[in-house]
């Protein structure tokens, strides 16, 4: 066997990779950190990210009038994870995640210069199932793409940056093993075409999810879902396709839970895409109409985002054909409509506070101008048969019919107007309730008719599912020590971020609580370097 000349090669420069190399550096270890991308997308999907955190008892809350605390986050988790009953990891890691992050993840972060916008955003409440009880969502101001930057300015101006060994367009498909130790890696330079390999005496596997690999996202469909969607688009990392699960499980490691995963409802095909089937995740409108392929009223309950994002993806699958369409005027798409990540979120990506100010009370123009303008899945037209007529060219069928939709529209259209009092519609009552909180009554409308002649142009957006998160993968301790068949670790690998399911090997159970991911990235790293340190960061 080749003598190691590092101590810990990690595969993957995301932000779990990036987090777990600063620690290591800081322990003087020698450290390779290999990604298959270029110097310039250092950071991996993060980067492109809202930048959303989940934390527990923070000041941003404290400020809100938000009284949180442990046992309540923890009830809110394993209600909406809906663990299965054998999930021993991802319950520890749930306790983990709940009791440490605001310590470990949170104030690590603001030690580091991430700063956070002051009103946590109120995310996945719970339809049926209850999630969060109180708003956790903690936007990084500057988005993910500050969080990666700021992050990389640390790995890259290191006070022991001559430890590490940082090499790009290395696509690692296999892991090095001596007997049952895991030894290294090896793969393909994709700037040379040339074979390598990378020993080392503890390799990290931090290289994504599957969820950007669409064949295996289809074969690992829940079956709650039914049959995968005809057309499904991919919002996740190109090279996240689960090549690293399949070295890990050759090695030995346990794979669970790649039948749960977090993808979205409201995907539409990217104008500039990177990657074949490339979408944008919409954040959808409250006060818009979710319709079927036909133009009804999805329900019995009505669509809201905000609540069960599982079950919207499960709403729109049991649909004959498994797309949707959300209709809505100019005003509402202007209050409410937003995209998902840095790119579409100029103003807090580029920590622009009068810009913020302007989109709050204006409306974000250029995000529904954009759209229009470029999203093939956007029509927009003046009057109802109009629109009908060009969601059915959009189409290439006459499935949309426009008695369905003109009586969905002008029968909710009849409920808006009501007094208040007399609301009798579950869409308006949520909205009601959602307006109750300030952070999410700054961007929803208050009894907002469609047919509104002030508010036209009337806009109709063709959406499918996106796939975004696998919450499974190489099941873990709380070292982040891969675990084998048997709960017993592999010597010399870890895994951690995505790879690991976020901890565990699927900490999420069936659902998540937004925020929790890139949270899982920064813990589930620290938490192997301080294992490699000789030491426990989190409670055993």
């Amino acid at each position: 066997m080749s003598p190691p000349t590092h101590d810990v090669v990690i595969v993957g420069a995301g932000i779990a990779g990036i987090v777990c190399a600063i620690e290591l550096l800081d322990q003087g270890q020698r450290v390779l950190l290999l990604d298959r991308d270029q110097p310039d997308q250092i950071g991996g999907l993060a980067r492109r990210s809202f930048g959303g955190m989940f934390a527990v008892d923070t000041p941003e809350q404290r400020r809100m009038g938000i009284r949180d605390n442990t046992a309540l986050a923890l009830a809110d988790w394993q209600s909406f994870a809906e663990f299965d009953a054998g999930a021993r990891w991802p319950q520890r890691w749930a306790r983990a995640y709940v009791g440490q992050c605001t310590e470990h993840m949170y104030w690590w972060l603001r030690g580091k210069g991430i700063r956070f916008l002051p009103m946590p955003n109120w995310v996945e409440r719970g339809q049926f199932t209850p999630g969060n009880s109180l708003p956790r969502f903690h936007m990084v101001w500057g988005t993910g793409k500050k969080l990666a930057e700021t992050l990389i300015g640390h790995l890259q101006q290191h006070r022991n940056v001559g430890l590490l060994d940082l090499r790009f367009g290395q696509c690692v498909n296999g892991l090095l093993r001596d007997g049952e130790r895991v030894t290294g890696c090896h793969g393909i330079d994709e700037t040379s075409g040339r074979p390598f390999t990378a020993h080392a005496e503890t390799t990290v596997v931090a290289a994504g999810g599957i969820n950007g690999n669409l064949e295996r996202v289809r074969n690992n469909w829940h079956s709650d879902w039914g049959t995968p969607p005809e057309i499904l688009l991919n919002g996740s990392h190109r090279f996240a396709d689960g090549t690293l699960h399949d070295a890990a499980a050759a090695a030995g490691a346990q794979i669970t839970h790649l039948d749960k995963m977090w993808n979205y409802a409201a995907g539409v095909h990217h104008y500039a895409p990177s990657q074949p089937l490339a979408g944008l995740s919409l954040v959808p409108p409250r006060s818009a109409l979710w319709l079927n392929w036909r133009g009804e009223r999805i329900g019995p309950q009505p669509l809201v985002s905000g609540f069960d994002t599982r079950e919207l993806v499960s709403q729109v699958c049991r649909q004959p054909r498994q797309y949707s369409w959300q209709l809505m005027n100019r005003r509402i798409a202007l209050k409410e409509l937003a995209v998902s990540g840095a790119e579409h979120n100029p103003s807090i990506r580029d920590e622009s506070r009068l810009g913020l100010l302007r989109d709050l009370l204006f409306g974000n123009r250029w995000l529904v101008d954009t759209l229009i303008e470029k999203c093939i899945d956007v029509v927009v037209a003046r009057t109802l048969p109009e629109l009908v007529e060009r969601m059915n060219a959009l189409q290439g069928d006459d499935a949309v019919e426009l008695a369905t939709v003109e009586r969905e529209v002008h029968q909710y259209d009849a409920r808006v107007v009501q007094p208040e009092r007399f609301q009798n519609d579950e869409q308006l009552r949520r909205i009601a309730f959602l307006r109750r909180y300030r952070g999410d009554r700054l961007r929803t409308c208050k009894r907002q008719p469609i047919l509104d002649g002030k508010a036209l142009p009337l806009i109709a957006i063709r959406e499918f599912i996106i796939s975004r998160k696998s919450l499974g993968g190489i099941q873990t301790d709380l070292a982040s020590r891969a675990l084998d068949a048997a709960g017993k670790p592999i010597d010399g690998l870890y895994a951690i971020g995505e790879a690991a399911g976020f901890g565990g090997g699927g900490v999420h159970g069936l659902r998540a609580l937004e925020g929790t991911f890139l949270g899982g990235c920064v813990l589930t790293a620290r938490a192997a370097a301080a294992a490699l340190g000789g030491r426990n960061l989190l409670d055993h």
